[in-house]
């Protein structure tokens, strides 16, 4: 995707777009069926950018899972331009456990080396990482768990991502809003639209990119219904 035809502005799936796993549940076609027709009513002028995680491609991931991904709704990695920002889309089930399908992991290694180069020889006024596990929930040097990476894959892809220049992993998958810096990286981890395991409530991050900065802050259903987004980001969003 251009920046052209992102038109500066993109609205973001961030992974497990079903609840049904990817092993044949009964269900998933519905869902599937469902979730299309819902994102069929989003205005065609803002594309769509959908971020694959457990639920979709499942936490073991196979070259058919894989494959069904792509067929349903595109690669499960990639990079694009808006406005001379560089965003970098990953399959995130490949770094947790791709012992079904080595080689999909290898192809995903070699192209984010390739886009690593990129972002770090090109001037770009960011570079951001899309991904649906986090790299860590609060610290980068925390326990592994469900919810984060294990602590060699997170330490040596955050590294990579800050020699990159890398400044910021927007992820999901914790069902709850967390996150933490490590050293220049701001890893945030935004809670879910759908369920909800802590004590945030059913919402979505509104991120805004200026040449200077990335700010983004979490609102509620409630309250964009109520109150909308805050002058202050609008104000920034209207700046060319």
């Amino acid at each position: 995707m251009s920046a052209e035809e992102a038109g500066g502005v993109f609205h973001k799936a961030q992974g497990r777009t079903l609840d049904a796993f990817s092993a044949g549940a009964c269900w998933r076609k519905e869902q599937t069926e469902d979730l299309q027709r819902v994102l069929r009513r989003v205005d065609s002028e803002i594309p769509l950018v959908l971020v694959s995680g457990n639920h979709d491609v499942g936490n073991a991931p196979t070259p058919e899972t894989i494959a069904e991904f792509q067929q349903t709704w595109g690669d499960d990695y990639f990079s694009f331009w808006v406005g001379g920002v560089l965003f970098l889309v990953l399959n995130s089930q490949l770094l947790c456990d791709a012992s079904r399908c080595p080689a999909l992991k290898q192809a995903q290694d070699r192209w984010l080396e390739q886009q690593l180069s990129t972002a770090g020889q090109r001037e770009c006024r960011h570079a951001v990482v899309f991904q649906h596990i986090p790299l860590f929930l609060e610290s980068i040097d925390e326990d592994d768990d469900y919810f984060n990476l294990s602590k060699t894959v997170r330490k040596e892809m955050a590294d990579k991502f800050l020699k990159a220049g890398i400044r910021a992993v927007f992820s999901g998958h914790y069902h709850r809003n967390a996150g933490g810096t490590y050293k220049k990286l701001d890893m945030v981890v935004s809670s879910a639209l759908g369920l909800q395991m802590g004590k945030d409530t059913h919402g979505l991050r509104v991120v805004v990119v200026t040449a200077e900065k990335i700010i983004h802050r979490y609102y509620s259903l409630d309250e964009l219904s109520e109150r909308g987004i805050e002058d202050d980001l609008m104000d920034l969003m209207k700046k060319k």
